[in-house]
């Protein structure tokens, strides 16, 4: 009967499992602030180009730029682009709506921008060439395509290598990547909080396997395990209501009711099984995005705080 019960557990966790790795979302939003001191990477536009229609446009979508209305600004220098015979100064607008996009987190915008331009084939004489890569590294990452933001990363080791290595060090906490952030504490024994976060994370967090287990074992528990509290006490209540209720059809005779109920007080076991899992890879999430959120903030490691230009 032992072995019976400790089959028939495995089986349910095996199909019911929850990876346990984490997925953590950690943004940085800038303010108007930071933006409006950082300066321009091009040159002003000179008295006479004031005098023509794109430079108008251009200087709209500067001011809403700088005020983040990301939205009219990209309008207003599409407009400026088009009207724009000069190929040096398109470069420079094609750059400041991707700039734009970025800033929005429209990062397949800025991918689909990028490719479709000249940018594509800029180089170090670009004067925001620097800042252009970091946001196309970051770009590429979060679209999924690891290959060309590989690409990008090797281009800022070869050109910015003090850039290339703060970016490699901000996309492993960025990924919660427990195992590398053991590797690079070790790397740069001098950067301690990278071997903080792996440690601390890894003393607090909570086993999606326990969770499991434990509300399979008593429905509710894993809930509260996790610190769900609420949650725990209704998976009992359920899962217990229709336990009851399924006893009673069943010797009543009712079989129909009884497999019904049954039937649903399944649903709710196995449910309550993942949702335990889920729970407990949900908290561990919160958890390092706490830890890491923080020391992203104090090292400037975000990539958009890597950025030397903007308007």
């Amino acid at each position: 009967m032992k072995k019976l019960l400790i089959f028939t557990l495995c089986l349910c966790f095996g199909c019911y499992r929850v990876p346990d790795k984490i997925d953590p979302q950690i943004s940085c939003s800038v303010e108007e602030s930071y933006i409006q001191k950082l300066p321009a990477p091009f040159k002003p536009i000179t008295f006479e180009e004031r005098k023509e229609e794109w430079a108008k446009e251009y200087l709209i979508g500067v001011a809403f730029a700088k005020e983040l209305d990301l939205y009219r600004a990209i309008t207003a220098f599409k407009r400026a682009k088009i009207l724009s015979e000069n190929f040096e100064r398109k470069q420079e607008i094609t750059y400041n709506i991707l700039l734009c996009y970025y800033l929005g987190g429209k990062y397949d915008e800025v991918i689909e921008t990028f490719e479709a331009s000249s940018l594509a084939r800029a180089d170090t004489t670009f004067p925001a060439y620097h800042d252009l890569l970091i946001i196309l590294y970051q770009s590429y990452d979060r679209v999924n395509a690891p290959q060309k933001a590989q690409q990008v990363l090797e281009l800022l080791n070869e050109s910015y290598p003090e850039t290339g290595e703060k970016l490699h060090e901000a996309d492993v906490m960025l990924h919660g990547n427990i195992e590398e952030l053991h590797s690079l504490s070790k790397i740069y024994p001098d950067k301690a909080y990278l071997g903080q976060i792996a440690d601390c994370y890894c003393l607090n967090k909570k086993s999606v396997a326990k969770a499991q287990i434990l509300n399979g074992i008593l429905p509710g528990a894993g809930y509260f395990y996790v610190g769900q509290t609420q949650s725990a006490i209704t998976a009992l209540l359920l899962n217990g209501g229709f336990i009851t209720a399924s006893y009673f059809f069943f010797k009543k005779g009712n079989v129909a009711a009884g497999v019904i109920t049954t039937s649903f007080e399944a649903g709710w076991y196995f449910g309550g099984i993942y949702g335990a899992g889920e729970s407990a890879k949900l908290y561990n999430e919160r958890l390092y995005e706490r830890l890491a959120y923080h020391n992203l903030q104090r090292e400037n490691l975000f990539p958009v705080l890597r950025l030397r230009y903007a308007f």
